[in-house]
């Protein structure tokens, strides 16, 4: 799945790509990807004219500013932006498509098909789902500190499970998790309630050191991630445990241990993180 780094990827290579565009037509061919509004035909409507002044991203979301209206699209599993001639064959599983009046086209494409796309009026984008219960992320710099450690120190489930929740704290998914409590040097069963405030401090430290660097390198290849212009990021080449099962901890030496933590997979080394 995408996470923080691929998404902030894409949204710079989007920009160099789409910026000033003006929607001529829209079409769609999975219309469950369409969360917002109901009736296709009004979404498409809605966009005819629209031009796009800006991308921005708020958690794992892209945010398509356009001249009356917001774009909200989560890339979910798969999902990918690509940007072609109107001429160029359209590929399988490319669900909706933005035709642009330079006679460009920005495709949208996902194989699993759980992406979606929301369109507000702008202003409104927050006020709303998926936005409206979103935290802030780490690389925010008005991210806010103390809520974060108050909601951690009162929760009883695992650490590795409250740095997933994005209504704690948005933009960490599994990978960046891993590799933010390896930094941190706290094992990922650790409960909220046993992590003082240093600790927390530390994480949140971590968090934006690893997705800094993350985003620096282009995210993260796992699977079949590519930015928008058909790209690979290069962080896996500077993971510490995620998918290092068995491999000698960078540290310390130690085999990088594999668990499962509400059914995800998660790593960590037990000397490091024990």
């Amino acid at each position: 799945m995408p996470e923080l780094p691929e998404v902030e990827t894409v949204r710079q290579t989007l920009r160099q790509l789409v910026i000033g565009k003006t929607v001529e037509s829209v079409a769609v061919y999975w219309p469950k990807i369409i969360q917002l509004p109901d009736d296709i035909e009004q979404f498409k409507q809605f966009l005819q004219g629209q031009t796009i002044s800006e991308i921005r991203r708020k958690g794992k979301f892209l945010l398509f500013d356009l001249t009356d209206y917001v774009m909200v699209s989560h890339l979910r599993m798969e999902g990918k932006y690509g940007v072609h001639p109107k001429t160029e064959d359209v590929e399988n599983h490319t669900h909706v498509v933005f035709s642009f009046t330079d006679g460009s086209e920005l495709r949208y494409r996902d194989v699993r098909k759980f992406g979606t796309m929301h369109l507000f009026e702008k202003g409104m984008e927050l006020t709303g789902k998926p936005l409206i219960q979103l935290a802030k992320d780490p690389l925010e710099s008005d991210f806010p500190v103390e809520f974060f450690k108050e909601k951690v120190k009162k929760s009883t489930r695992v650490i590795k499970n409250i740095l997933l929740d994005q209504t704690v704290i948005a933009g960490l998914g599994n990978i960046y998790v891993d590799e933010t409590l390896f930094l941190a040097g706290v094992h990922p069963l650790t409960k909220g309630t046993e992590l003082s405030d240093v600790k927390l401090e530390q994480i949140l430290q971590a968090a934006k050191v690893t997705l800094e660097k993350a985003v620096a390198q282009g995210g993260t290849t796992i699977r079949s991630y590519v930015n928008s212009q058909g790209q690979i990021g290069m962080f896996q080449q500077e993971l510490n445990v995620y998918s290092q099962t068995n491999k000698p901890c960078k540290k310390c030496g130690s085999p990088i241990e594999k668990i499962k933590v509400s059914g995800r997979g998660t790593h960590f080394c037990p000397t490091c993180q024990g």
